[in-house]
């Protein structure tokens, strides 16, 4: 057996120990990149030229790009199969999703038709199919409801009675529908103009998943009244979820048995059919169109048998043949609708685009966020004037315009054709079409969104902060409703966020003898601090939100507490003041005894001669005494500068002392950090400050280029901090202490020489 040590690869490096000036000589650092101003961007911006235009009409209409190179050959047959395969799921998928947004059935074939068309001229990717999604439709059916419920269209009859007007209840619901859907649309198309395609990364995969579950829960108790043929109250702000089922769980003695029936049977033939095509999806060449089979078979056999007019089961009912000339949409309810409108064009587009980024992906080819976020814009703000309602891109669909074999858009032409025949000519034949029959498809489809259920183990396991998101986004959804539950679930994934930047972990890096690797000695057994330097990182970058805590960490791990060893500086400092106060009253003292003691011997008669000491400038033996004052003074001022002197010389013994006796040096290992704001800056020069009054040097490694740039920026290399104090890795700061320590050959073993 081969030694495994024998497959270790080794590299020795030799160069000079660089901090960040020496660096920017042997690297020859410069400006070689002119940024263009602000007017030479504009300028840009402006110029027109023939090259330019083709590149800005080529990227706002994709189709020209890549249609006239066409493959013609090689993908017709699966384009027209996968379009085909997908149109058969529209036609069913489009009516039972338009009962979800309380519209009538119409209105979901028409938005599997005008907004198909459109997102196949702007759209980027090649897979997705767009049209009416249960999410989608559940959010625009809560707008329609709460602004257009039934309470409001009751009238009176000729007996004396009240009655429900449909026909005006359903327009005006289309009124609002129309006018959320193009709403939504301008805010899409006004977000992609301005490149604002990266805000759907505010919405992480949790939380996305967490949203998209709470949903399907919403849009599964929506469906209920249908399948066991009872009228609920309608609830509105929170909890109405619970409320509604509350209700309808009181009303189940009422339940009506041909439509349960109906329903039952309809489930039971669905589930087990879709299990047949996700068992044999690689055997059989197309997926059996068991929800087409369905609802043709339900239309037949209601037709016949006289279930609408014997046995009373509520059925779709007419369905206009031929297609509704455009037609504005009431600007009067933008205001009312503003930010469900918002919330319906977010959502959607973050559907879309993650589906999207996953087959592009999956095929290699690039998705444009922005681009997406225009198309599907136009898809909702076009299709708002031919009475369709928001739509989006369906897994369901899209999976199966993948996997039949649809390589373009083309495909998504094909379904299109499928449901403008359907609309034009047999849409009239699904008259009879029980609408528990639409309801137990919806519920069929949901099968993809419960099993995101499962999403909870797994970030059990892998991570308790996305579980945290996924929990708090799906309990607010359910209990706070579609609109507030996105609010909320958005709101606590950026404070996640804030508080991952606020908790950063911090460490001391120890080195692994022989290396220069510096890693975290509470981590690694090996890793081991050296003598007198303290090595600190940061997991995160430093910023005004975390810099105090980053100081506080600082002085924890490094076992120097900054307050406490500037409270014994002071002591310090107080002592020996006191201490050469004494001695001078003690010399005052002195001196006046011996002023004493001379007077008495010179009563005594004892003469003393000054001759020698004072010369008599003035010829006659007198003593100059202003020059003798002079004098005196200069002694005073003496005293003083020996006192300062003494208390200086006294402080550095203290700070010699306390470095002997621990750390002299601390190296801010700042790799991590991406950027530097004015707070940060001010931290930095206080640690330098605040620590070289106690003794300890301070250096900086691993800087980066912006972060240098930065600093340059704000002053913050000076006198006091000089650039060669920043080095370019831990190891060369850690070679320049032990150089300037006089401690190069220590027991460690950290040559200039590394072998790694």
């Amino acid at each position: 057996m081969e030694d495994a040590d024998s497959s270790h690869q080794e590299y020795i490096i030799r160069r000079e120990v660089l901090d960040e000036s020496r660096l920017d000589v042997v690297a020859q650092k410069g400006k070689w990149t002119h940024k263009p101003t602000v007017g030479e961007r504009m300028k840009e911006m402006l110029r027109c030229s023939v090259p330019r235009l083709k590149d800005i009409v080529l990227t706002w209409i994709p189709v020209l790009a890549w249609l006239p190179k066409y493959p013609f050959r090689e993908n017709i047959i699966g384009d027209l199969i996968s379009g085909c395969s997908v149109g058969i799921m529209h036609l069913p998928q489009g009516m039972a999703y338009a009962l979800l947004a309380s519209l009538r059935p119409v209105l979901g074939l028409y938005s599997s038709l005008y907004p198909v068309l459109v997102y196949f001229i702007f759209g980027t990717s090649r897979h997705i199919s767009v049209g009416t999604f249960a999410v989608i439709s559940i959010m625009v059916g809560s707008v329609t409801e709460k602004l257009a419920p039934d309470s409001s269209f009751y009238v009176n009859g000729t007996n004396g009675t009240e009655g429900l007007d449909i026909t005006a209840r359903d327009s005006y619901r289309t009124q609002v529908a129309c006018s959320l859907t193009v709403l939504a649309g301008i805010f899409q198309i006004l977000l992609g103009v301005v490149r604002f395609g990266f805000v759907v990364t505010y919405l992480s995969e949790p939380l996305v998943r967490g949203y998209t579950t709470a949903s399907a829960c919403h849009v599964c108790v929506s469906q209920l009244k249908y399948l066991f043929g009872v009228t609920p109250d309608r609830f509105t702000g929170p909890l109405s979820l619970i409320y509604t089922i509350v209700d309808i769980c009181k009303l189940l003695p009422q339940t009506r048995v041909p439509e349960l029936v109906v329903s039952l049977v309809s489930l039971t033939i669905l589930i087990i059919v879709k299990e047949i095509n996700g068992c044999y999806r690689r055997k059989l060449p197309l997926p059996i169109p068991i929800e087409l089979i369905v609802v043709v078979g339900a239309t037949i056999i209601t037709y016949f048998c006289g279930l609408r007019s014997e046995y009373l089961v509520d059925v779709v009912g007419e369905i206009p043949s031929g297609l509704k000339v455009p037609r504005a949409p009431d600007t009067t309810l933008f205001s009312k609708i503003i930010g469900d409108a918002f919330a319906v064009a977010i959502v959607g587009y973050a559907i879309s685009i993650s589906l999207g980024k996953t087959f592009g992906l999956k095929h290699g080819y690039k998705v444009d966020s922005n681009q997406e976020l225009v198309a599907i814009g136009l898809c909702n703000a076009i299709g708002g004037f031919f009475r369709c309602y928001a739509v989006t891109s369906s897994l369901s669909r899209s999976l199966v315009q993948e996997s039949t074999g649809g390589k373009t858009q083309v495909a998504g032409v094909v379904s299109s054709v499928i449901v403008l025949i359907t609309v034009l000519k047999i849409g009239s034949l699904f008259e009879d079409l029980p609408k528990a029959v639409l309801s137990t498809i919806v519920f069929v489809n949901l099968k993809g969104m419960f099993k995101q259920f499962m999403d909870v183990p797994l970030l059990w396991r892998t991570n308790k902060v996305d579980l945290l998101v996924w929990l708090v986004t799906f309990v607010s959804t359910i209990l706070l409703n579609l609109d507030m539950g996105l609010a909320v679930s958005i709101g606590f994934s950026i404070l996640t966020v804030i508080f991952k930047t606020q908790l950063p972990r911090y460490s001391i890096l120890g080195n692994v003898p022989g290396t220069d690797l510096y890693l975290d000695i509470e981590a690694y057994k090996e890793a081991k601090e050296i003598p007198g330097i303290k090595i600190f990182r940061s997991s995160a970058t430093i910023n005004f939100t975390n810099s105090e805590m980053y100081l506080e960490s600082l002085q924890e791990k490094s076992g120097i507490d900054i307050g406490k060893l500037h409270t014994e500086k002071k002591k310090q400092e107080a002592k020996q003041r006191r201490q050469q106060q004494r001695e001078k009253k003690k010399e005052k003292d002195e001196a006046k005894k011996n002023k004493l003691n001379n007077r008495k011997n010179s009563q005594n008669g004892m003469v003393l001669s000054v001759t020698s000491t004072v010369p008599n400038l003035s010829g006659k033996g007198h003593v100059n005494w202003a020059y003798h004052a002079d004098r005196i003074t200069s002694d005073s001022d003496s005293d003083t500068y020996e006192d300062i002197t003494a208390v200086s010389q006294s402080v550095e013994e203290w700070k010699n002392s306390n470095c002997r006796s621990g750390t002299h040096s601390i190296i801010l290992d700042v790799s991590m950090t991406s950027s530097v704001d004015t707070v940060t800056v001010n931290t930095l020069k206080n640690i330098f400050r605040d620590f070289g009054d106690v003794g300890v040097a301070i250096y900086l490694a691993g800087c980066q280029g912006c972060v240098v740039e930065q600093m340059e920026r704000a002053n913050f290399f000076s006198e006091s901090i000089p650039k060669n104090l920043l080095f370019v890795s831990v190891h060369d700061a850690v070679l320049h202490i032990l150089e300037k320590q006089e401690k190069v050959e220590i027991a460690l073993d950290l040559p200039y020489d590394t072998q790694m």
